[in-house]
């Protein structure tokens, strides 16, 4: 596992944009997940500003987003789909058969689980997922105590978050709402994962899940043992790490 820690947020996001170009430049039809949130949102523009300005090669790329939430409305602003086409897709102009998303509505999530997963497989499977990590040490939306064998499902939504989204779409509590996730194993077959953090409010939880126990109680905690995996933060997310391993250094 390799740690790239950036002395600010700026910086972090144009590194993280560039861990996605140059996967791009590398291998052009590649397959690339990415993650929703705010820490995300930064490097997707910076991405889109470079390409505005250099354009390269993006007619094979395909991208995905490793989760999706459901019984909403696509065009809800909050979509996973509406992020990443409004921040990323639409302004690479990436076809609609290379932007490979799961629906939000349906009768069939398990069928649509399998769907999704066969769309990446007949593309050779993932070759990169920027992934994020939530404050309970969430990887796409597998709660802690997701079984690390798990495979794409729908899992229930972090509870803070849920309420949130209840009260920008005025859903009804009797409607259920969940996310569409890749589970930690098929997250686990990409081939290379850059786990991404920035600000001081992730500090505590990304250092157990890198310094800690390898535990379903902290899903990310399973990057430890993926065997292409670099783990990048700014200096605000690393300060817990720093402190217990002091020899790490900042990437200026």
């Amino acid at each position: 596992m390799k740690i790239t820690i950036m002395p600010d947020e700026q910086k972090f996001d144009i590194t993280a944009a560039w861990r996605i170009i140059a996967q791009i430049m590398q291998k052009p039809d590649s397959v690339i997940g990415l993650s929703t949130g705010q820490t995300t949102g930064g490097m997707h523009r910076i991405v889109s500003d470079i390409y505005k300005e250099y354009p390269f090669d993006v007619s094979k790329v395909t991208f995905f987003n490793v989760d999706e939430l459901t019984n909403l409305e696509r065009e809800y602003s909050g979509s996973c789909y509406t992020m990443i086409y409004d921040q990323l897709v639409k302004h690479l102009g990436i076809s609609e058969d290379n932007f490979i998303m799961p629906p939000t509505l349906s009768d069939d999530f398990d069928r649509e689980a399998l769907i999704f997963e066969e769309k990446l497989a007949s593309r050779g499977g993932a070759d990169l997922q920027m992934l994020g990590i939530g404050m309970n040490g969430h990887i796409g939306i597998n709660q802690p105590g997701t079984p690390f064998e798990s495979e794409t499902w729908v899992s229930p939504m972090d509870p803070d978050f849920e309420a949130r989204v209840r009260r920008e779409t005025n859903v009804p509590d009797s409607l259920e709402l969940g996310g569409l996730t890749r589970g930690i194993k098929n997250i686990m077959h990409t081939r290379k994962i850059v786990l991404v953090a920035k600000g001081a409010h992730k500090a505590k939880i990304i250092g157990q899940a890198l310094l800690g126990p390898v535990t379903t109680d902290i899903p990310a905690s399973i990057i430890q043992l993926h065997p292409n995996c670099e783990v990048l933060m700014d200096a605000e997310a690393a300060a817990y790490v720093k402190h217990m391993v002091p020899d790490l250094e900042d990437i200026s």
